[in-house]
């Protein structure tokens, strides 16, 4: 993620900087996301390949590649992705700021946050997609292509990366740095054994995540009297403590752990 992320906020930015208008510049980002996850997926699906060494591997590319690109970038900010203002809404007191105050981009994140959990367990191609997760060999027996959708899940997972990581460099922080994305892509891996695989918690977890990435902000500018390294430091530490928490219940690691997560399949003959 944090490779297909970094790629994404790379050509994101460039193509707002090439004059590109910004719905495209943010969809150039989800391409590119999505063109580096199919790496991936050529790596672990069709040469099966170790996953784990295929994800490190693709995130020092994704790394590489946009400090690379990031060179001509210059130091110079963008006119970063406008906020909405939603009449009335946005003038209610207290509630209007904090619900109805942000660019385009988070709408469309809480409105895919909805499609993609109905998609999984409210149709017939999500029953697929979480059959396949458990038991690729039964889901090739009757007759579903594994391998096919397993691309298309690939793709899509990058599609979405590509599109955090143009929300960094257009919105979030208009301006290039290179490693942008400073390991929230590791983050959200953590976030999902957090929240054992289950989207509503998720949810909840991006949003203490989230929160303690705004208190960082927030802190140093009312002025708290912690030491801004440690606010800095609050995201990676709270993954630290929730994965050595979740280690050592083993029934918890487990729970809703698909069983065939980064297990190579190979289609019988």
């Amino acid at each position: 993620l944090e490779g297909m992320m970094l790629m994404g906020a790379a050509f994101a930015f460039w193509a707002v900087i090439a004059g590109l208008p910004m719905p495209v510049a943010i969809a150039a980002g989800a391409l590119a996301g999505a063109a580096t996850s199919l790496l991936f997926g050529v790596l672990a699906l069709t040469f099966l390949t170790n996953q784990y060494a295929a994800g490190l591997a693709l995130a020092i590319f994704g790394s590489g590649v946009s400090a690379f690109l990031g060179r001509g970038f210059g130091s110079a900010p963008i006119d970063a992705l406008k906020r909405v203002h939603i009449p009335f809404l946005s003038d209610i007191p207290v509630v209007g700021p904090m619900f109805f105050r942000f660019d385009p981009m988070v709408y469309l994140a809480i409105g895919m946050f909805g499609l993609i959990t109905w998609f999984l367990y409210r149709t017939k191609g999500g029953l697929i997609l979480r059959t396949i997760g458990e038991s690729p060999e039964t889901s090739h027996a009757i007759g579903y292509p594994v391998i096919r959708i397993r691309y298309l899940a690939v793709l899509f997972g990058g599609l979405m990366a590509g599109l955090a990581g143009a929300y960094l460099s257009v919105a979030y922080t208009p301006l290039w740095v290179e490693n942008m994305t400073a390991g929230k892509g590791w983050i959200s891996l953590a976030l999902v054994v957090f929240a054992t695989w289950r989207p509503l918690r998720v949810l909840i977890g991006a949003w203490l995540f989230g929160g303690m990435t705004i208190l960082q902000l927030q802190g140093q500018a009312l002025g708290i009297a912690v030491p801004s390294e440690l606010l800095s430091a609050l995201p990676y530490l709270a993954t630290i403590i929730v994965l050595v928490i979740i280690s050592q219940n083993r029934q918890l690691l487990t729970l809703h752990f698909p069983a065939s997560l980064a297990k190579p399949f190979r289609a019988a003959s």
